[in-house]
């Protein structure tokens, strides 16, 4: 069904488990992975009180931590899955959507990290972006509620839509869908 999979990994719980399902998506449908992830920048207005100096160390700390991030997540892909990794310096939200495009993605999983409506409004959220953009099905994975489950001896549910993403109420463990007209 799938043959290209992106995914979005920032060393949130969220995007842990969202790297497992895609693993476990991958295997099933013998398909490959593309590891996706940004380097973080400070706010703009974070510059003003920074020196040079400081500056690029902040800005060869993230690069490094990002790289790391992309090493730990290759690391637990079996050898058998074939896999790519993309370090973008762009703002994530647009560069996942032209990855998309141009890695001829058919399926993007990745983390929520679980801000209420409010939060979301206000700063936004890669994951509600993606999922209004992506011209191909996305899936947002939950890792608290899947953790919360397991502990109680219960299975997560895996392809559930996750209603507070697309606008109709509760929420449960993850998301798959078309996205909704830009």
């Amino acid at each position: 069904m799938f043959h290209n999979i992106l995914v979005a990994v920032d060393g949130s719980a969220d995007a842990e488990e969202a790297l497992a399902q895609a693993i476990d998506l991958a295997e099933s449908e013998r398909t490959r992975l593309t590891l996706m992830t940004g380097t973080p920048k400070l706010p703009s207005v974070a510059y003003g009180g920074l020196s040079a100096g400081a500056s690029a160390e902040f800005a060869a700390g993230a690069e490094s931590w990002s790289e790391s991030m992309l090493r730990s997540a290759l690391e637990r892909v079996p050898a058998d899955v074939p896999v790519t990794t993309v370090l973008t310096r762009d703002p994530i939200r647009p560069a996942l959507i032209e990855q998309i495009s141009r890695g001829h993605h058919d399926l993007v999983v990745m983390g929520s990290r679980g801000r209420g409506a409010v939060r979301a409004a206000v700063l936004g959220s890669v994951s509600h972006y993606v999922l209004h953009h992506s011209p191909v099905p996305v899936l947002i994975v939950h890792a608290e509620r899947n953790a919360d489950a397991t502990s109680r001896g219960e299975s997560a549910p895996a392809l559930n839509h996750d209603r507070d993403q697309v606008g109709s109420g509760a929420s449960s463990a993850a998301c798959m869908g078309t996205p909704a007209a830009a």
